[in-house]
């Protein structure tokens, strides 16, 4: 089965050998995406809940690359540094993910790439 790289103007560019997704047959997989703002590469806040808001809207970005939007997300797993933070990551998540809300695994972690709070990745239905 072939595969396609995804990649977006609009999220940061990969800071290692990595995709920021790619298309395999009817599904996108991401690569973990943290709060990084695409034009300065800097963590957009020290706050979880904007590092989250950030990242999704990250993902979102790689997603449109292929037409595809958060809506089309069937699951996601998050990593984050401190588990005191699941509630305002949670708040932010939900805004997100309003209705029918993807499948989800949270895992709490000791550190992440530039000292981010959360990296979220997903895997999206890229329909047939």
């Amino acid at each position: 089965m072939a595969k396609e790289i995804l990649l977006s103007d609009k999220a940061p560019r990969p800071i290692g050998p990595y995709s920021q997704g790619l298309l395999v047959g009817s599904l996108l997989f991401t690569s973990g995406q943290i709060g990084l703002d695409p034009e300065t590469g800097d963590l957009v806040s020290p706050q979880v809940s904007e590092q989250t808001r950030k990242a999704l809207d990250n993902l979102a970005q790689v997603l449109k690359s292929r037409g595809r939007s958060l809506r089309d997300v069937v699951k996601t797993t998050v990593y984050l540094t401190d588990m005191k933070d699941f509630p305002e990551l949670n708040k932010v998540y939900g805004e997100f993910f309003r209705e029918q809300p993807p499948a989800r695994t949270t895992v709490g972690v000791s550190s992440l790439p530039r000292n981010a709070k959360v990296e979220i990745e997903a895997i999206a239905w890229a329909g047939a």
